[in-house]
């Protein structure tokens, strides 16, 4: 946490002559940014191993039909058949499951009152009127919605919303566009039409954490939705189911 927070630190450091008061909230923008960044080589690769799955469908459908009486067979043909083509029925998850650690990380850095045995000195910093320690129900209090802070909170959650919008808007057109695929799986019709809902989740997590935590959620939304719109341009459905994780 000392490390982490010393990083933070010299971020900020380094763009207070560019963001004066808010530079420990632009610093962590950089951070997030920096992440992504680091994680993009893995998301390619997990949108070649979508498009994959996307292309064996059929088969899959082909193989849970013939051993539909028998799981363990059934398991041993999947495996297989996953191997022959160099992916998994996992594909997709893993960058998003190396950003949670950075993500608690920043949670529990400005919710955490010493770092290192000292005062956790991050915790006075500010985005605006709102500071980065605090959450939305603070913002309320303070002078509610249409406070100075709750101003900050507003503005993140229209961003929320409208990611949202925008990748429910673009799934409904992938799928309107290649309507036979979210049959070729049991169940995926039905996933496929509830999983965009989940980007809308977001927004309690946006509410509930701390400002610097929600910060972090929002520019890697916003990363997500503009990064999934290029890498998954020409592979519909596979964009679709993942487009909220």
């Amino acid at each position: 946490m000392s490390v982490f927070a010393s990083l933070v630190e010299r971020l900020a450091d380094l763009l207070q002559p560019l963001f004066h008061t808010s530079a420990t909230a632009a610093a962590i923008i950089l951070f997030t940014a920096l992440v992504r960044l680091a994680v993009h080589p893995l998301s390619r690769a997990a949108a070649r191993g979508q498009q994959a799955k996307v292309k064996l469908a059929p088969r899959i459908a082909e193989l849970r039909t013939r051993h539909a009486k028998n799981p363990e067979r059934l398991q041993e043909a999947l495996t297989k058949l996953y191997a022959q083509e160099g992916t998994s029925p996992l594909a997709g998850c893993l960058p998003s499951l190396l950003q949670l650690p950075a993500f608690f990380l920043m949670y529990y850095l400005f919710s955490s009152s010493h770092i290192g045995g000292e005062p956790n000195g991050l915790l006075s910093h500010t985005l605006l009127a709102a500071p980065l320690a605090d959450r939305w129900s603070d913002a309320l209090g303070q002078g509610g919605p249409w406070g100075d802070a709750g101003l900050v909170y507003l503005v993140l959650f229209a961003i929320v919303t409208a990611v949202s919008v925008f990748n429910y808007r673009r799934t409904k057109q992938q799928l309107a566009a290649a309507p036979a695929q979210q049959d070729a799986l049991p169940g995926m019709g039905a996933m496929t039409s509830v999983l965009p809902l989940l980007s809308f989740a977001t927004l309690i997590t946006v509410a509930v954490v701390p400002l610097a935590a929600a910060l972090y959620v929002v520019t890697s939304t916003l990363w997500s939705a503009v990064e999934r719109a290029v890498l998954y341009r020409d592979a519909p459905v596979a964009g679709a189911v993942h487009s909220v994780l």
